[in-house]
């Protein structure tokens, strides 16, 4: 089984366990590909929108990244497969400087993640998973949550249909983000057809989806980031999907991990 989405001890808003540590949690619980996804740094000439600015790891730090797992490829190589990966943040309108920074990058990367945590409304760039509180302005802001579940979903679309060069990722992370704190702003986005354009076209292109499951360790979310309506067109568009427990520390490394083998062999059954 593969954990596709992990962070490490380069991440800001993470947790300082080291490499090893999730490592050694992979052995335990049985994962045999991991892949180590710490988000690529943000275009230089852009703000990033965390009160903290932590979204990102630094250019400087990148190389550093890079080298430590690729020694710990080699010395962990008989024992599980370690993929050298990132989670790139697409960020409308800096499409240019992303692609930019993966052509300089790309041949470290081994395995890689396309996620949207962003979205821009009146020249303005606004996160959709920092606090219930910062959701519930952006409703406020946009004016309904219908609209912020469509403005993200539009956003995704830019995403897939980006072209970010030959280093592109061709995996979608956590396809209903938008939908962490769905406990205290609940929302029927079954009706929406733009989800099912999203899963036509992911599907076109031969991408594969971060099946995250951090959403049950989210307090107002509980449920996985494929989900109810989402899951069943994923079912109908045989769309791949792989594990992603979007670990920040090294305990829920393979998070979920039984759950999802299981229900994927259900839906291979039914299919």
């Amino acid at each position: 089984m593969k954990d596709g989405h992990i962070h490490s001890p380069y991440c800001p808003h993470g947790s300082s366990d080291q490499f090893e540590k999730y490592i050694k949690k992979a052995l335990e619980v049985g994962v045999m590909e991991m892949t180590f996804t710490e988000h690529l740094p943000l275009p230089k000439n852009f703000k990033d929108p965390s009160p903290e600015n932590n979204s990102a790891m630094t250019e400087d730090d990148l190389l550093n990244y890079f080298n430590e797992l690729k020694k710990l490829k080699e010395k962990y190589k008989h024992s599980v497969k370690i993929n050298i990966g990132v989670e790139v943040d697409y960020i409308e309108g800096y499409e240019e400087e992303i692609k930019e920074m993966l052509d300089k990058y790309g041949e470290y990367i081994d395995d890689s993640i396309l996620s949207v945590h962003m979205i821009k409304l009146d020249g303005k760039y606004h996160l959709i998973d920092y606090s219930a509180e910062e959701f519930c302005k952006l409703i406020e802001l946009i004016g309904s949550i219908e609209k912020v579940y469509y403005k993200y979903y539009q956003t995704l679309k830019l995403a897939i249909n980006s072209d970010l060069g030959i280093y592109k990722p061709r995996r979608i992370g956590h396809l209903n983000l938008v939908r962490k704190f769905n406990k205290i702003y609940p929302y029927d986005y079954s009706n929406m057809d733009i989800l099912e354009e999203l899963v036509r076209l992911i599907k076109s292109k031969n991408y594969e989806l971060d099946f995250n499951v951090s959403g049950y360790r989210q307090q107002y979310c509980n449920e996985a980031y494929i989900d109810g309506h989402l899951l069943e067109l994923v079912r109908k568009y045989d769309v791949k999907t792989v594990l992603g427990s979007d670990s920040h520390s090294h305990d829920t490394v393979g998070y979920k991990m039984k759950e999802y083998d299981r229900l994927m062999n259900e839906l291979q059954i039914q299919l």
